[in-house]
């Protein structure tokens, strides 16, 4: 996959089918507009994605920060990393992702102007696609109504995608994102069409698990991912293309410390290897418990020893 990132200066000499969209999570909503683009590659066109770096809701929160200081601290939580929703476009099979800057100078580009000097000068579009509720340019004025306006002369198709429903809702990132905060993690997937799941570098942590008789692999997550409730999660591991059954703690760990810091421990079950330094994703199943805090470490390993029977029901051991 080409990736077109960091730059506003670049052209397309393939004819693409492009979605517009912010993309969040890649969920099946998102797949079903997605599916209209790759569909076209059949016909000769680059399955093209376009979407703004950073997303226009960070962008305009940041822009209303009083202070340098407070405009580095506006994370709003995200599904997918930039990483992560790359590799899964990859997957998808999208042929080029731009991601267009957003900056002051690209948020006042006019509607008819986006249209005419980006979607079809520089990227070259023959067929486009995004939700009904589309919205682009200057104070967000462009719409559907324009891109089928400029269609006959610009010589592109348009597509416009109604929103998915599913439990009686629009799907959308918020829906999704409500769903996590409530520890709602079945549900979650459905949405997702994929286990919702927390990737990273795995840390060295005090080995107090170990210590314990419970090893753990620890991550600290992104700064800028949405994490459900602090408690236990029974979960799937992923390492090196292999999948494993465990058990995760998302919180503070308030029996045995004070430091304030978010952490993401897994026990991994019938495991033993040296996986320090390699990445992983703990997809998050369902919710088990709340994250306590115990009397001391002996009543912790007893409630530890409880989960971890539970997670074997779970998963259904002999």
């Amino acid at each position: 996959m080409r990736i077109i990132s960091g730059t506003t200066q670049f052209n397309i000499e393939d004819k693409t089918a492009v979605a517009i969209g912010k993309f969040d999570g890649v969920h099946m909503g998102h797949q079903k507009l997605l599916k209209h683009i790759l569909d076209k590659k059949d016909q000769g066109m680059k399955a093209t994605i376009f979407t703004f770096d950073p997303p226009p809701a960070v962008f305009f929160s940041q822009l209303m920060a009083k202070s340098e200081n407070e405009k580095k601290d506006i994370i709003l939580s995200q599904l997918l990393t930039k990483d992560e929703k790359r590799r899964k476009f990859e997957e998808l099979g999208v042929d080029i992702l731009v991601e267009f800057p957003m900056n002051a100078e690209t948020a006042r580009t006019a509607p008819e102007d986006f249209v005419r000097k980006i979607l079809h000068e520089q990227m070259n579009a023959a067929y486009l696609a995004a939700g009904d509720d589309l919205s682009y340019g200057y104070k967000g004025k462009g719409d559907f109504a324009l891109l089928n306006k400029l269609a006959p002369e610009l010589g592109y198709r348009t597509r416009a995608i109604k929103k998915l429903q599913m439990f009686g809702r629009n799907v959308s990132s918020s829906f999704i994102k409500e769903e996590i905060l409530q520890a709602e993690m079945e549900r979650a997937s459905e949405l997702l069409g994929e286990h919702y799941y927390v990737g990273g570098f795995v840390e060295h942590g005090k080995k107090l698990g170990r210590t314990i008789g419970f090893p753990t692999v620890n991550l600290l997550p992104p700064s800028e991912k949405c994490l459900p409730p602090f408690g236990v999660y029974f979960s799937e591991v992923r390492i090196d293309g292999r999948k494993y059954h465990g058990m995760t703690n998302i919180g503070l760990r308030p029996t045995v410390s004070d430091s304030g810091q978010v952490s993401v421990e897994t026990y991994i079950y019938d495991f033993d290897e040296d996986i320090y330094g390699k990445y992983l994703e703990i997809a998050l199943l369902t919710f088990h418990r709340k994250e306590q805090k115990f009397s001391g470490v002996e009543a912790l390993k007893g409630q530890l020893r409880l989960d971890l029977d539970a997670g074997r029901n779970f998963f259904d051991y002999e």
